[in-house]
């Protein structure tokens, strides 16, 4: 709507000439234009600002119903301000509703509403996102991926630390965390990330100064790891921070520079020992399994040997016994039987040549090895005197009674 700058009336029906800020008024001080009223330029008075602002609101105003327009822009303004309190919290975050500055309640993911301010306001911190924290060096940024840091810049004073066997030590060291209890994280810490820096390294120097220089720079870095992770997480639970420490990641574990290239001659001389060892650990491991194995057969043999020959004496004796017994009960049987017996097994050993003893002129049987002309030998002698009778073998035990019908 244009102003009504030719002296009639305004566009509210009240007559202000020169215009919609009223007439100009005269500069003050003689007439001087801009230089008098103390100062003070000719702009336009605080008071026409006013009333200019309540000339605006009235052109939104319906004519004839001033108090019905206010109560409507009021209602209006009410709503907008209750329709600010509607906020939104992200899968990831966990909404904080403070009521005067003073926690009042935790939201879930998802739309939520509070009343809007100045009664309440809302924090959304996230609490499934997984925080870092460097000591010893500072991480240049990694494109987001906080479990591969990148060292820029290696900061002594954090990372030099006395071991056990009064070494110094160069480590460098990463805290992983997270928000456990969103409320106590807020109200209980006012730096968090700072708080749980000052108790790892805390930590870790206490960790490092009970443990000898070899295994923190060898076998013990785990431990060494999971030690620090539960005095940190600890220390974390005593202050009340809602705070869970993740996991404590080494990143390097050094002795100073100075003295590197000497600690890098002590671990190799230390491979070789364990080398050196584990060969050793290998040979024994073959020797001494096959040592055992020969001991024991020759043990099992000597057993074997043992029961073989107390078998075979029982058995003679127990024969012995048998014979005994038979002979005891039959005297002139059983000596017959032992008398066959023995001219049996003589007779199966020896070589044989049978002749009647009443022929004459026999033949020699001429035979050209040893025991062949041993036999015809015999035969000859045979032929010339007739053979002795034969003796029966002597029986131990049972005197000199021979079988009837024997001849002596």
């Amino acid at each position: 709507m244009a102003w009504n700058s030719s002296g009639g009336p305004s566009p509210w029906g009240n007559p202000r000439p020169g215009g919609p800020w009223g007439a100009p008024q005269p500069p003050s001080g003689g007439g001087q234009g801009g230089g008098g009223g103390g100062g003070r330029g000719g702009g336009p008075d605080l008071d026409d600002v006013i009333r200019q602002a309540q000339d605006t609101v009235r052109r939104f105003l319906p004519r004839g119903g001033g108090g019905m327009g206010l109560a409507l822009v009021g209602v209006v303004l009410v709503g907008i301000w209750a329709a600010s309190g509607f906020y939104r919290v992200q899968p990831d975050e966990q909404g904080v509703v403070m009521r005067f500055g003073a926690f009042n309640r935790t939201t879930p993911p998802g739309w939520g509403y509070a009343i809007p301010w100045p009664v309440e306001s809302v924090t959304k911190p996230r609490v499934t996102r997984i925080n870092r924290v460097d000591v010893g060096f500072r991480a240049a940024a990694d494109g987001g991926q906080v479990a591969r840091p990148v060292p820029s810049r290696d900061v002594l004073e954090e990372s030099m630390m006395l071991t056990g066997d009064e070494n110094i030590i160069d480590i460098d060291f990463a805290v992983f965390w997270r928000i456990r209890d969103v409320a106590p994280f807020l109200f209980n810490t006012r730096n968090p990330e700072a708080t749980v820096k000052s108790a790892a390294e805390s930590v870790m120097r206490e960790v490092i100064g009970r443990t000898p220089i070899q295994p923190a720079l060898t076998e013990a870095r785990a431990q060494i790891e999971a030690d620090v992770l539960r005095g940190t997480q600890t220390i974390m639970d005593q202050y009340g921070a809602g705070i869970e420490v993740a996991q404590v990641q080494l990143q390097k574990v050094d002795p100073p520079s100075s003295v590197v290239d000497a600690f890098r001659d002590v671990q190799r001389a230390n491979a070789d020992r364990e080398r050196l060892r584990n060969e050793a650990e290998s040979y024994r491991n073959d020797i001494i399994p096959r040592a055992r194995g020969e001991a024991e057969r020759l043990v099992q043999e000597a057993e074997g040997f043992r029961e073989s020959q107390v078998a075979r004496a029982r058995g003679e004796a127990g024969r012995f016994i048998s014979v005994l017994t038979a002979y005891q009960a039959a005297q002139d049987v059983t000596v017959r039987r032992m008398y066959l017996e023995t001219m049996e097994e003589i007779l199966r050993r020896n070589p044989k040549v049978l002749v009647d003893d009443r022929l004459q002129g026999v033949v020699p049987l001429l035979n050209l090895g040893e025991q062949g002309r041993g036999i015809a030998a015999g035969s000859q002698q045979m032929t010339r005197q007739p053979p002795p009778p034969p003796q029966p073998a002597p029986t131990q035990g049972f005197g000199n009674n021979r079988p009837a019908g024997v001849p002596r």
